[in-house]
């Protein structure tokens, strides 16, 4: 386990260093966050991938199929939380987010151009949407088809619930518009 950092600023500092960390780091346990998010009667999760991180802005990056019911949900609801667990740091986030699509511009085709060879662009290709029902099991297409269905979420970071869970105690912070302060485990 790492030393424990000992003032809120030095934490915050550490959780944007191991965001960042995680968009390039694969075996990174923050990489594949779960993304929660609501279509205003129900809750909805699934695991995501971290594409990029803006710690200045406190902004994150995922990319997604635009046919996906979660873009249907942020658009209408487009509150949000990722949730994060470290074993290797002891550290869990939660992230409230204010989630944006983008499916068009510049910014968008840009990502697209990065990974439509590789085999992360298969998740866009496909002809039927995401939780389509098929007749048998899906065979990976390799059209060149489909910068439509690619879109980018963005997720403006809100606030940050962190905690630590440490054989020596455990410690838990919020980050937040209102400063950073420390709150009961």
């Amino acid at each position: 386990m790492p030393d424990r950092l000992g003032s809120l600023e030095a934490i915050a500092a550490a959780v944007w260093q191991q965001l960042g960390a995680a968009v390039h780091e694969r075996g990174h346990a923050w990489r594949t966050p779960v993304l929660a998010t609501t279509d205003g009667t129900s809750a909805d999760a699934r695991t995501v991938i971290l594409r990029e991180v803006d710690a200045v802005a406190q902004r994150l990056c995922l990319f997604t199929d635009e046919r996906s019911p979660k873009v249907a949900q942020l658009l209408s609801h487009p509150a949000g939380t990722l949730v994060m667990w470290s074993p290797a740091l002891g550290w869990q986030l939660r992230c409230k987010v204010m989630l944006a699509l983008e499916d068009d511009g510049l910014a968008v085709s840009s990502r697209w151009a990065r990974i439509k060879l590789s085999p992360a662009a298969q998740d866009y290709l496909s002809p039927e949407p995401p939780g389509a029902f098929l007749a048998a099991a899906a065979t990976p297409t390799h059209e060149a088809v489909a910068r439509a269905n690619f879109a980018v979420i963005l997720a403006q970071v809100t606030s940050i619930d962190w905690l630590e869970l440490h054989p020596d105690g455990h410690r838990r912070a919020l980050f937040d518009a209102h400063g950073a302060r420390w709150l009961q485990p």
